[in-house]
């Protein structure tokens, strides 16, 4: 199981702004996501948040892009790609985490990446943070950019040479 190993993140994001940007797409899979999401951060003490709906999972890299110019502290991107019969699978998935990064490394933002690359629609239910789910990846896209955004806040500028 992918989560095996994963860390314990309880993070106090109190006075973050987080904007929370989801796919339409699987809109049972994305009910979980975004609720596992809202829920971790609402625990972690934020609640200035903003939830924005894209069409589906390249939408999300554009409208992540825009947030993060916004001067948000973070941003948690959701969205769920199945796999189907042709290679449209490989190359969303691959223009998504590409498209992500490169927000996150441009502007300094950290983005949650809490896009699920599946096989099929069982496999996305059991990442959902749902009754009998082994995983909310949501709740862990949320802490993860929360969590980034306050180390980058321990981050000291040097001083002058």
């Amino acid at each position: 199981m992918s989560g095996a190993g994963a860390p314990e993140l309880m993070v106090d994001g109190s006075g973050l702004r987080v904007v929370v940007i989801a796919s339409r797409w699987h809109d049972q899979v994305m009910t979980g996501l975004l609720d596992g999401a809202l829920a971790a951060l609402e625990e972690s003490g934020v609640t200035d948040v903003q939830v924005l709906r894209v069409p589906g999972a390249v939408e999300l890299s554009v409208a992540a892009s825009q947030a993060a110019r916004t001067g948000v502290d973070a941003v948690v991107a959701l969205g769920v790609v199945i796999r189907g019969g042709t290679p449209h699978f490989e190359y969303v998935c691959q223009s998504v985490t590409y498209g992500l990064t490169r927000v996150a490394v441009t502007t300094g933002v950290p983005v949650g990446f809490g896009v699920l690359t599946v096989d099929n629609e069982l496999q996305a239910l059991d990442r959902v943070g749902r009754a009998g789910s082994h995983e909310d990846k949501g709740a862990e896209a949320a802490l993860a950019a929360i969590g980034t955004a306050l180390t980058l806040r321990e981050l000291v500028a040097p001083g002058p040479a």
